[in-house]
């Protein structure tokens, strides 16, 4: 009874934190126009039953920005993150599977890249592919797989020991015929768990570049744009500037990172009684 309520409750809270995910983003493809609309005669107003986050300097509903500004960042860290974890998957299998001099390449690979600060990689990339969408999307996603890479090596030595992957093996079976066949399966949930984890990590990124002058451009209603150009306005009392569009981008890594553990409990089973 215990194993199905944890198991139940698991589903429920994963099933909410989605819900609002596709809220936001919904709202915020649908609010993209009210974002950038202008008006100076109700520039710099408070937050107000009107406008809940209030103005900008230019009249902008900070509300209608701040969606924008998620549903972009969430649409950057699922393509950032499918990538990453894409390139994590490939290169830690056939690392563990063919062994050799491709296992010690990656593991270079990997050490080299986890050596570098991580921001600063993120905003050499992005400046190496020319900034802007483009640059976000690759800086962000070649700088993210070598966690994952990792741990998916690891599994895999460890499904080698197996008996049945063994006896393929005396069978004749080709390594990267085991790989697809008897390993990938076996592989997937951790995959999925490690790709929903990576988008809270890919989304603060991409917002930390842009806020930097490294990422989105500033005509781009990206959070890491409307937090930049909030710093300007702060020493004036304009606090609802970058308070609510923080607060709303800590509120949506938090619920990826939710639906993260929430995709773990369900897929280790023992995970529920804790």
């Amino acid at each position: 009874m215990n194993h199905w309520n944890g198991r139940k409750r698991a589903v429920i809270l994963l099933a909410a934190a989605l819900l609002v995910l596709c809220g936001v983003a919904a709202a915020g493809a649908l609010a993209a126009d009210q974002a950038a609309a202008t008006d100076f005669t109700r520039k710099n107003l408070a937050p107000s039953p009107a406008f809940l986050f209030g103005t900008d300097w230019m009249g902008r509903d900070m509300l209608a920005r701040t969606l924008t500004g998620l549903s972009l960042s969430i649409r950057i860290g699922l393509l950032t993150a499918a990538v990453s974890a894409l390139i994590a998957l490939c290169l830690g299998t056939l690392s563990a599977t063919l062994g050799g001099w491709a296992d010690g390449a990656v593991s270079w690979c990997i050490d080299l890249v986890m050596g570098i600060p991580h921001i600063l990689l993120v905003m050499l990339l992005s400046l190496a592919f020319g900034k802007g969408f483009a640059g976000v999307v690759a800086g962000v996603a070649l700088s993210h797989w070598p966690s994952l890479a990792r741990v998916i090596r690891g599994e895999v030595l460890q499904l080698k020991g197996a008996v049945y992957v063994q006896t393929a093996e005396k069978l004749g079976v080709s390594r990267l015929r085991i790989a697809r066949r008897h390993l990938l399966p076996h592989l997937l949930p951790q995959f999925f768990v490690g790709l929903v984890l990576q988008f809270p990590h890919a989304i603060l990124h991409e917002a930390s570049i842009t806020f930097l002058g490294f990422g989105l451009s500033p005509e781009q209603p990206a959070i890491g744009v409307i937090l930049s150009e909030s710093m300007k306005y702060l020493t004036t009392g304009k606090w609802w500037l970058a308070v609510f569009p923080g607060l709303s981008l800590v509120g949506v890594v938090l619920l990826f990172a939710a639906i993260g553990e929430q995709l773990r409990r369900m897929w280790h089973p023992a995970s529920v009684h804790q």
